[in-house]
């Protein structure tokens, strides 16, 4: 790769030392403040921008991203729980190699005591040759008992090491599911918001209906009280109006006729 022209390495440090001097002419020792707040706020709308729908994808896409570490780790945990057996196993080999080693090596300190100084077939020793035998057996079972005190203890170690990555495994599923749970919570939010959204882009302004309503109403009420005022004044006007009966007219047949009732007493005859 080559590299910058000396010339334009030095404008490009003067503009940024005249950028820098800008902002500080500007709004003095806070100038990096307003630089981050700036720089903050830009990040956020850009974030805003984002559609919910695309955010949820990517975030299933993180949720699900750690399923091959999950697989990695539980082949970790198969591979370290068959070093663990087979170092269990080990352990106790030794640990009954150990009590044949002590064995023998009891028996030999009892024969040094009653001069039976016979070795490996049916040589026999001298006391030092037999002494030398019983240490070099000594020393070897006190080597291998260190050997399997480490072995203990590298056994002990695993142990507690499988113990913390299968917890940290159980740990990791479980929030792995307790994370997708949520996203599918979040999705089936933003679903009935979408239909919500949806069923508002059909509705209607009734104002218009409100209006002709009222219209209505006033109206009724309008033509309410003239058929009031038309009533009383035709009461009124009536009581003032000379009462006259067409010629001919028999009005007491009529009423007779209508309510099926005769006169109780006799007509005073008209005087002339």
């Amino acid at each position: 790769m080559f590299g910058l022209p000396g010339m334009v390495i030095k404008k490009l440090v003067l503009g940024a030392a005249v950028g820098a001097g800008a902002l500080t002419l500007a709004f003095g020792t806070n100038a990096p403040s307003y630089v981050r707040t700036a720089f903050h706020k830009v990040r956020h709308t850009a974030q805003s921008s984002v559609p919910v729908q695309f955010e949820i994808d990517r975030a299933r896409d993180e949720i699900n991203g750690l399923e091959p570490a999950i697989r990695e780790n539980i082949e970790t945990i198969a591979r370290a729980e068959v070093d663990v057996e087979h170092l269990d196993r080990e352990i106790a080999q030794v640990r009954s190699n150990l009590e044949g080693e002590k064995a023998a090596i009891l028996t030999l300190r009892d024969r040094l005591e009653k001069g039976d100084l016979k070795l490996t077939g049916h040589v026999r020793a001298t006391e030092d040759e037999f002494k030398a035998e019983l240490g070099r057996r000594l020393d070897h079972f006190k080597n291998v008992k260190e050997i399997l005190k480490e072995k203990e203890t590298t056994l002990k170690a695993k142990d507690k090491s499988l113990s913390a990555a299968r917890l940290q495994l159980q740990n990791m599923a479980a929030q792995k599911k307790t994370l997708m749970t949520k996203i599918e919570g979040i999705e089936a939010k933003l679903r009935m918001i979408e239909a919500t959204e949806t069923a508002n882009e059909f509705s209607f302004d009734d104002s218009s209906l409100a209006r002709a309503k009222s219209t209505v109403a006033d109206l009724e009420k309008r033509v309410e009280v003239m058929a009031r005022v038309a009533e009383k004044e035709g009461r009124y006007a009536e009581s003032g109006l000379p009462l006259s009966l067409e010629p001919g007219r028999d009005v007491v047949k009529e009423v007779e006729s209508e309510f099926g009732t005769a006169p109780t007493a006799p007509r005073a005859p008209k005087s002339l």
